[in-house]
């Protein structure tokens, strides 16, 4: 568990970064920073492993005022990613991940195991465990950033805008790859963003900073979308909140049909069994938009029907298989009962 209590930093000129700030960070679980430029995000993630001194207030882990632990041993108990990763040039990409176990006094072998099993676990090939930083693509790099803060199994994890640099594929990649972690290992994240999608996607709870380094708000991300406390936080939420929030409803609420079913004399062309795409008359085969029911979110349903000019989305099992579609009167009547709860 990570507190902030009442912490604030005022710098020499005055200027305040952080104001105030009461809030926990619950063992196990993700909570994101999030707001707009000069809010003190990254300025209270780095008050937790003392890269920075709260001026006022108390920072605990687990109940320990950081300001009583040694700066180096608090840090070698904490991982940190940063955007761009921070690798060092010089070092081969096994022995960045091994950084920390050899700093701790770890033999070169145990050290280099470890570095090596956590390639693996990030989703990277080892033979990238011979080259250098410069020889990866950016996503390549985040993801040993990852496995270089993992290396000691720290119980504690601080992300500062880790895969902002990158792509939006390669975003999405990553973002997946640290949920995929966080279920496998439940480690205690606090995570730097400003993107609202990022925030919602990640966070078990979401804590929404205004400029000054105010909370706006604190909660989880389906009780922020349907209940923002005040304008500020409605505004930073943007105008579409309605549709991110279907993110955390079901599909499995959507009635499916028969793709006979499909209206405006659309067909749609199977192949053992899995979707091929639409087809109207004699026309040309149009994309299709598949969601899993059990699975996917409504959301994702409902951009599967948007992605055809048939309007429908089809279901298909987890190995792709049709099991039905979703027609625009279903997915009317999912939104309705989504509104409605």
């Amino acid at each position: 568990m990570i507190t902030f209590d009442s912490v604030t930093k005022r710098y020499a000129d005055g200027t305040v970064a952080v104001d105030q700030l009461s809030l926990e960070a619950p063992t196990g679980e993700i909570t994101v920073f999030v707001g707009p430029s000069g809010c003190g995000k990254t300025t209270s993630l780095r008050m937790i492993n003392r890269m920075i001194d709260a001026t006022e207030g108390r920072v605990l882990l687990d109940g320990t005022d950081v300001t009583t632990i040694d700066p180096p041993t608090l840090r070698r108990g904490i991982g940190y990613v940063i955007q761009q990763a921070g690798l060092f040039p010089h070092r081969k990409i096994v022995d960045n991940v091994a950084t920390v176990p050899y700093l701790l006094g770890w033999d070169r072998h145990k050290a280099r195991t470890r570095a090596m099993e956590l390639l693996e676990r990030v989703g990277l090939d080892t033979k990238l465990a011979q080259r250098y930083p410069f020889q990866l693509s950016g996503g390549q790099q985040q993801r040993v950033g990852v496995a270089r803060a993992l290396a000691a199994d720290p119980p504690v994890l601080l992300m500062d805008e880790p895969f902002s640099a990158v792509d939006p594929i390669v975003r999405t990649s990553l973002q997946d790859e640290l949920l995929r972690l966080q279920g496998e290992l439940h480690k205690t994240i606090v995570f730097v963003t400003h993107d609202i999608d990022e925030a919602i996607k990640l966070g078990d709870r979401v804590a929404v900073l205004r400029v000054g380094g105010r909370l706006a708000q604190l909660a989880d991300p389906k009780t922020l979308l349907s209940q923002p406390a005040d304008d500020f936080v409605r505004e930073f939420l943007g105008r579409d909140r309605g549709i991110r929030r279907l993110q955390f409803v079901p599909a499995g609420r959507v009635r499916l049909a028969d793709p006979s079913a499909a209206a405006g004399g659309w067909r749609l062309v199977t192949q053992d069994g899995r979707p091929r795409g639409w087809r109207r008359g004699d026309g040309p085969l149009e994309p299709y938009g598949t969601f899993v029911p059990g699975r996917d979110s409504l959301r994702t349903a409902l951009d599967a029907a948007l992605l055809t000019p048939a309007g429908c989305a089809v279901a298909v099992d987890a190995e792709g298989r049709v099991v039905g579609i979703a027609t625009r009167e279903a997915l009317d009547e999912a939104l309705a009962e989504a509104a409605d709860g």
